[in-house]
């Protein structure tokens, strides 16, 4: 600030001059800046709003591959958009499907015990996990665009399945009904998913922003795991709700009438087993294979350790029964009419977002890492059609599984063959070994899902969230305690929510800064980020960081003219020059509607009460054209718009710049 008051008595003697100067100064000071702001030229109306639909739906430019092509290749170019199976797999090779095999395999290994059960979480019976398994990752291996999403049921979509229906029918009471919802959800899910890919919406997904996915997916894994309380200690009689207090209070009232000691050992010990094989894995990648096949050993050893010593007539439940044979028909069980059709939407268009979100963020994660790009809009068609083919098959809801994603990109998957691979072998088990599974105990289910639930508690990134923006952590503690201490759609609601107040809340309240000049340079920044920059006498210089709307003109207006008080108040107390303009620095703004336009005019006419002159710095094509169209720049005059803010102070203060 040294520099400001050394030119105070100099800028004061000539203060009156200043002021004094006609608008058309700036034809005496034309050597001090070369360029002025451009209007952009007039566009037909028609090209106009084709290059907007354009830019905002396909932005990718998607046909750009079918340009100056025969109709036959277009054909087949179309039909390769439809299926990518047909493009890659011409360059497949025996190398590749090696790598897809042991990949699948191992995958296999991981997904066969944890749907029979995620299909508990869901309330649905065992095979329905496994029928999951089977048809859905066939479809998307023809028609998704990622080479290593694992598809089929994952913990969050079956708890919040289960929970939306529960809500709507029990499913003890009532078991056909509810398998008909389940399947009448399903089929709206794959119609939403589908839907947004066709139609190109998949940016609305991008409203659940990430703080509220890491919040709702932890205290959807707490939730999840105190479920596996019942299956874990051996609990008779267990609450429907899965709100914390609930559970806890369920869990110690039925410690009165005892816990089955049996389960607990056995689920203790392999828990343990599993956690042991997870640390192992994480400690060598190259032993990734080991987490991922200690479930299905859990399973077989709890298995046959039950059958030799008759542990299920001592208390310790077990899967009992499980349908041997491939997905029987469910076309004809799918409500097409009446209230559980509306019932059934409503849950499909919940689980086929949240199944959608994950989806795209497990694929963008893993694609980053190979360094290649999938097509978000395929993406949604491709996993649109699988569910509403599973809907179709005795399927419920599936989508990209992280935890078994993770394992097929470690086995070295090429392709999305390896889905293809496991869905041979969850095909071979529903034939001939779902008869095995008889006595596994529920206890090892249990600790299966306990082992896989923990991964989404993601602590780090909560850490994070915290150091970067404290407004997102609100979100994400928002949605992590909504889910444990509500429910999984109260947490999903709040989430939701606390998103679009944030998005709310930066559109009506946009940052503005005011800019000083960086020492021997013409730069102008924020004088809060850069301490050394100087204000410039008689000048006050504005920045607005963001669109100029009706939901927030006036309190852009506003807090332009606190700007100006504050600065006029610490003028007065340090007996400083008076300001004389203020320039509004515009690059950041990047629209403006009629709201701003006329929120600018009130802030002109406020300004030419106090004697001060509103001078614009660089404004965009689109705030210049609309500036002119609104006949604004006749109003302020076109001499008051610059190109730069130095170009502006130049023009409004000449002849302090000389002396500086």
């Amino acid at each position: 600030m040294a520099s400001v008051h050394s030119t105070d008595e100099n800028f004061n003697n000539k203060d009156a001059d200043i002021r004094s100067m006609p608008s058309s100064r700036n034809q005496g000071q034309s050597d001090r800046y070369v360029h002025k702001v451009a209007v952009p030229p007039k566009q037909n109306l028609f090209k106009e709003i084709k290059n907007t639909v354009k830019e905002t739906f396909f932005a990718d430019d998607p046909l750009r591959s079918f340009k100056d092509q025969s109709k036959s290749r277009k054909f087949i170019l179309g039909v390769q958009a439809i299926f990518p199976i047909l493009e890659w797999s011409r360059n497949y090779s025996f190398k590749k499907f090696r790598g897809d095999l042991i990949a699948g395999l191992t995958i296999a290994s991981l997904c066969i015990p944890q749907d029979i059960g995620y299909s508990k979480l869901a309330n649905l019976s065992p095979q329905y996990g496994l029928y999951s398994s089977f048809v859905p990752p066939l479809i998307y291996a023809f028609m998704g665009s990622s080479r290593d999403i694992a598809i089929g049921p994952v913990a969050v979509v079956s708890l919040l399945l289960g929970t939306l229906l529960q809500n709507e029918i029990d499913h003890t009471t009532h078991p056909v009904e509810y398998l008909r919802l389940s399947f009448t959800a399903t089929f709206f899910a794959g119609i939403t998913q589908a839907t947004l890919g066709i139609l190109r919406l998949g940016f609305l997904i991008d409203f659940l922003s990430h703080a509220a996915i890491v919040g709702f997916m932890a205290g959807a894994a707490i939730t999840i795991a105190l479920q596996q309380l019942k299956g874990f200690l051996g609990i008779h009689k267990f609450t429907k709700k899965t709100d914390i207090i609930s559970v806890m209070h369920s869990v110690f009232d039925s410690a009165e009438h005892g816990w089955n000691w049996q389960t607990i050992v056995i689920g203790g010990v392999f828990l343990t087993f599993l956690l042991i094989c997870k640390f192992i894995g994480k400690k060598n990648k190259k032993l990734f294979w080991v987490p991922a096949i200690a479930p299905l050993i859990s399973v077989i050893l709890s298995t046959f350790f039950v059958y030799i010593t008759h542990a299920d007539k001592k208390g310790v439940e077990i899967v009992k029964h499980i349908e041997k044979g491939i997905n029987p028909s469910s076309l004809n069980k799918i409500y097409f009419s009446g209230d559980y059709l509306i019932k059934g939407f409503k849950i499909g268009v919940v689980a086929g977002v949240i199944a959608l979100t994950e989806a795209i963020a497990i694929g963008r994660t893993f694609a980053s890492m190979k360094d290649y790009q999938i097509d978000g809009n395929k993406e949604m068609v491709a996993l649109g059609t699988m569910n509403i083919i599973g809907s179709m098959t005795s399927c419920y809801v599936t989508t990209g599984s992280f935890s078994r994603s993770a394992v097929n990109f470690m086995a070295g998957c090429q392709t999305a063959v390896s889905n293809i691979v496991m869905s041979a072998v969850v095909f071979l088990t529903l034939m001939f070994i779902t008869p095995l599974f008889k006595y596994t105990p529920n206890a090892i289910l249990a600790a299966i899902i306990i082992s896989a639930v923990l991964n989404l508690i993601d602590v780090q990134a909560a850490i994070l969230i915290w150091k970067i923006d404290k407004f997102d952590f609100v979100a994400c503690m928002g949605a992590f305690f909504g889910v444990v201490f509500s429910s999984v759609e109260i947490g999903l609601l709040i989430a939701v929510s606390i998103s679009f107040a944030k998005i709310l809340l930066q559109v009506t309240r946009p940052r503005t800064a005011t800019l000083g000049k960086i020492p021997r340079t013409t730069v102008y920044r924020n004088i809060q980020q850069y301490p050394d920059a100087t204000k410039v006498p008689g000048i006050l210089i504005v920045r607005v960081d963001s669109a100029i709307y009706f939901s927030n003109s006036n309190y852009v207006k506003e807090r332009i003219l606190r700007w100006l008080t504050d600065e006029e108040e610490q003028i007065k107390a340090a007996d400083l020059p008076p300001i004389h303009f203020l320039i509004v620095e515009m690059s950041p703004v990047t629209d403006i509607d009629t709201s701003g336009i006329h929120a600018l005019e009130e802030l002109f006419r406020s300004l030419q009460k106090r004697d001060i002159q509103l001078v614009l710095a660089n404004p965009g094509p689109v705030v210049i054209d609309k500036l002119h169209a609104s006949k604004f720049t006749t109003l302020i005059g076109d001499d008051q718009i610059f190109l730069t803010v130095a170009d502006a102070v130049a023009a409004c203060s000449p002849k302090f710049l000389e002396e500086v």
